[in-house]
């Protein structure tokens, strides 16, 4: 782990737990039809790791509205596209088609600023 990540200076499990406690809680607060890229929870925590924030949807986002956490370019979390697709079109989720039928979150249109 790079010590610019989350989790790499902890001084002990309650950090890492006070890391995923606050993840969670911006991910959870993100309305419906918006989104945030992972760097962008990360900033709202006050961090750039990007990484730490994947690793937190990664053990945790199950049990999350993890469909509207995407990576930076607007794609949803690789291997989720078409469950993510689904909860987009029942959220109202601004999206961008290309036109060979490719689509991504439009970030500039669905970026939660709180």
């Amino acid at each position: 782990m790079r010590s610019s990540e989350p989790g790499a200076d902890l001084a002990s499990p309650a950090d890492a737990d006070d890391w995923v406690s606050r993840v969670v809680a911006v991910v959870e607060s993100i309305p419906a039809g918006c989104a945030l890229s992972y760097g962008g929870v990360a900033a709202l925590l006050g961090s750039r790791s990007s990484r730490g924030v994947g690793k937190v949807m990664a053990q945790a986002g199950h049990d999350l509205p993890w469909w509207r956490v995407i990576r930076a370019s607007g794609h949803p979390p690789e291997g989720h596209e078409q469950r993510a697709l689904e909860m987009y079109r029942v959220e109202g989720t601004p999206l961008r088609w290309s036109r060979t039928g490719t689509w991504r979150v439009d970030l500039s249109a669905a970026e939660w600023r709180p």
